[in-house]
């Protein structure tokens, strides 16, 4: 009995002194739809990094680009169900859960990047961010891709030249008005599809910025790209609201800080990255960029302007104001 009872005591000792098993960590998956070399592409990594350097062992991001998870057309779902944790989409994809983000498609509106960036960074720019709480959906910045560049298999230097043409947009009703402003044909469709869609002819032409243009070989696709700066292609990084106020008290802070400085670097990469690959594009001979006259950027300016007229009752008139104030308050 006394060398059972010993053993009881050594065991319950033993027990005392090993250390508590440790929990599972948290998994964050950030998925996107587009390569590792473009902007949000780099920007992902980097909160990968930062979260895991800052909380090792207790949160581990798994980054799934180029639609490896989910595409255009599924993510926001994804996202809603737990499938998973925080996705990127353009701003033109939450025009189903609030019209006050189709300002950011609205053409000719910002004169920059810069001018987007205040605009963002600005009171009303931030309250955007959690205009979707009650649909389940939190916004946790906004990353920046680049000014969109437009272009086809036929060279496009007044709005007449449109006519006619299939173009992809995204899923974005003020796309659509953009492109039928223009006599075009436009035709929402997955990013993943576009350069299938590009090589068989399903589709003229389309729109994007110089970093996704060349990350997908769209230029190799394509006779002719205008340089027109008509628009922007921006992303609100997004999360399940229940997930995101479900997390721990001393986890959620420092994730808010990763996603923060994994912002200004994304930002930061956008302009370089987009004027890098603007010049592999121009080197590689595959494409003929066109730059437009003044005279030619006012036709544009004008062919497009009745969508806002369009879309000002959705989108109210004090938020397109508000927008284009930006432009001037550098």
């Amino acid at each position: 009995m006394r060398i059972l009872l010993s053993g009881i005591a050594a065991l319950g000792l033993a027990m005392a002194v090993m250390p508590a098993a440790q929990a599972e960590p948290i998994k964050i998956k950030f998925s996107h739809v587009v390569a590792d070399s473009t902007p949000k592409g780099k920007g992902a990594l980097e909160f990968k990094r930062l979260v895991e350097q800052r909380l090792p062992g207790k949160v581990v991001v798994e980054v799934y680009p180029n639609s490896q998870l989910f595409g255009d057309a599924k993510e926001m779902e994804a996202l809603l169900l737990g499938d998973v944790q925080i996705i990127a989409p353009s701003l033109s994809k939450f025009s189903k859960f609030t019209s006050k983000l189709q300002v950011f498609d609205l053409p000719f509106l910002f004169d920059d990047i810069h001018a987007i960036d205040r605009f963002q960074k600005g009171k009303i720019g931030q309250g955007l961010l959690t205009s979707m709480e009650s649909k389940g959906y939190t916004g946790l910045g906004y990353w920046h891709n680049g000014m969109k560049q437009m272009s086809a298999n036929k060279p496009l230097r007044v709005p007449e030249d449109a006519k006619g043409l299939k173009f992809r947009i995204q899923s974005s009703d003020v796309l659509e008005a953009q492109f039928k402003a223009l006599g075009s044909n436009p035709q929402k469709m997955a990013f993943a599809e576009v350069y299938q869609a590009l090589q068989t002819g399903t589709v003229d032409g389309q729109e994007n910025t110089w970093s996704n243009i060349y990350s997908q070989k769209f230029h190799e696709a394509q006779k002719y790209i205008t340089e027109t700066n008509h628009g922007v292609i921006d992303y609100m990084v997004v999360t399940n609201t229940k997930f995101w106020k479900g997390l721990p008290n001393d986890v959620r802070p420092v994730v808010e800080k990763a996603m923060a400085e994994a912002t200004v670097f994304a930002n930061k990469l956008a302009d370089d990255i987009n004027e890098a690959d603007k010049k592999k594009i121009m080197e590689s001979g595959k494409t003929e960029i066109i730059t437009l006259t003044k005279e030619q950027a006012a036709q544009w300016r004008k062919a497009m302007a009745p969508v806002y007229k369009q879309f000002e009752p959705e989108v109210g008139k004090d938020l397109i104001d508000a927008a284009l104030a930006s432009n001037t308050a550098g």
